[in-house]
């Protein structure tokens, strides 16, 4: 029987939506990461589903018996703010009571749909431990250089935490959030297994840091904006320099995010605290000093991160005087797609412990800039004629190993990955004494 014209119209209009059928169901978890929440014997689990699910996450001490623990936490509605405002649901949950240095396998998510099995050695809390890291700022989504490495070293156990000094994905933003979603899938063969601790870059600055705020978890009450925590004879501080550069999402961010240091610098200066955790160490995104061939904050000799900005009202401080008067002894930098070390430096000068060992009992700070790790910008440019602070350069895609090995001394290296793995520098830090007196 024919099918009046009218009718087969109407039913060929259908087809798309025939063909399409329903959007699928996101239950599964995704994007499995670790933070430490900067309490000992504790570590968040933060994991994206793109259906609203319960947050839970069973886990056990490896060799006995699986999934024997369960916590619960909550799930928070993320929106882009992409055209499509797409939807993802983040969840957290924290674990406590974990035992010192045990490993534990865990997976992540509900009854609508498990992850895979990861594991994660709890974090020694120990002010004797030595602990291991990688650090490195600016890895994208396309061109992460050195991602391959990094996954098979963290696998291999060589690292207890990576810091991941700014600048995520390029960009989390963007293709409304995917290209973000797509990140997070990278790294989650590294931060479901060791915490991958964070601080906000530039890249992160669409929609006032949404994509960074909503996606991570860091220890504080500050949208992982700034935050500290110890980690064996070490304090960590994590700040934003965007702050100094982003005013119109709130210049009272930066008067707040200084009071909060200075007062988080006077407590880690209290006796009994530098006594145990005598080494202080920074991460923020911006450096202070560089010597790339471009038009960065850092090639100025007025750098606002160093110096702060006279044109707000009231002025606001920088801080590289914050940081020598709480004898800060180690600061981490990204941003510049190089790698650099500096000689001790303060106001632009060199203060070297000695000329034979200047690392030995520096009279200033080190800095090390490490933005290197790879992205769609490619490497950057060194200019031809650097400062006296500039030590060592390097184009070379690659990362930072650190470890803090004891009160008195912490060793650094550089990897290449141009140059498959190898070590193109190191030095050891070695303090008798920290603090503001140190420096005299």
């Amino acid at each position: 029987k024919m099918v009046p014209l009218h009718a087969a119209c109407a039913l060929l209009s259908l087809a798309p939506l025939l063909v399409l059928g329903v959007p699928p169901i996101w239950t599964q978890p995704e994007q499995v990461h670790l933070s430490y929440p900067g309490v000992p014997g504790s570590m968040e689990v933060t994991w994206t589903t793109f259906n609203k699910t319960e947050s839970l996450v069973e886990y056990g001490l490896v060799g006995g018996r699986l999934f024997e623990m369960t916590s619960k936490g909550y799930s928070t509605l993320f929106v882009d703010s992409g055209h499509e405002k797409r939807h993802m649901y983040i969840h957290r949950v924290i674990l406590t009571g974990l035992k010192p240095a045990a490993t534990y396998l865990y997976h992540c998510g509900s009854d609508e749909g498990w992850s895979d099995v990861f594991s994660f050695t709890a974090l020694n809390d120990s002010t004797c431990f030595s602990p291991k890291f990688a650090l490195y700022g600016d890895l994208g989504n396309e061109n992460p250089q050195s991602l391959a490495r990094l996954q098979k070293e963290t696998q291999l156990g060589m690292y207890d935490v990576i810091l991941h000094i700014g600048d995520f994905a390029y960009d989390m933003h963007e293709d409304n959030a995917r290209i973000g979603d797509e990140f997070m899938r990278q790294i989650q063969s590294i931060a479901a297994y060791v915490p991958y601790m964070t601080c906000p870059g530039n890249h992160e600055a669409a929609y006032n840091f949404s994509n960074y705020r909503n996606r991570f978890s860091m220890p504080g009450q500050t949208e992982s904006l700034w935050y500290s925590w110890n980690l064996g004879s070490a304090h960590i501080i994590s700040l934003s320099t965007e702050v100094y550069f982003y005013l119109e999402f709130g210049k009272e961010l930066l008067f707040k995010q200084y009071e909060w240091l200075k007062k988080d610098l006077e407590e880690a200066n209290l006796p009994e605290n530098r006594a145990v955790r005598p080494w202080i160490i920074t991460m923020g995104h911006r450096p202070m000093y560089c010597s790339d061939d471009d038009l960065d904050d850092c090639t100025r000799f007025d750098s606002y991160v160093r110096l702060g900005r006279n044109d707000t009202k009231p002025p606001a401080p920088g801080l590289e005087d914050l940081f020598y008067r709480y004898g800060v002894d180690l600061e981490l930098w990204a941003h510049e797609h190089t790698y650099e070390r500096l000689w001790p430096v303060y106001g632009d000068k060199v203060y070297n412990g000695s000329s034979e060992q200047p690392y030995v009992n520096p009279k200033a700070p080190v800095h090390i800039i490490t933005g290197s790790a790879g992205c769609r910008e490619k490497t950057d440019t060194f200019n031809p004629n650097p400062k006296e602070w500039s030590a060592f350069r390097s184009t070379d895609y690659g990362y930072t190993r650190m470890q803090v090995v004891n009160t008195t001394h912490l060793y650094l290296e550089q990897v290449s990955d141009d140059q498959y793995g190898k070590v193109i520098d190191s030095i050891w830090v070695v303090k008798e004494k920290h603090g503001f007196s140190a420096w005299f």
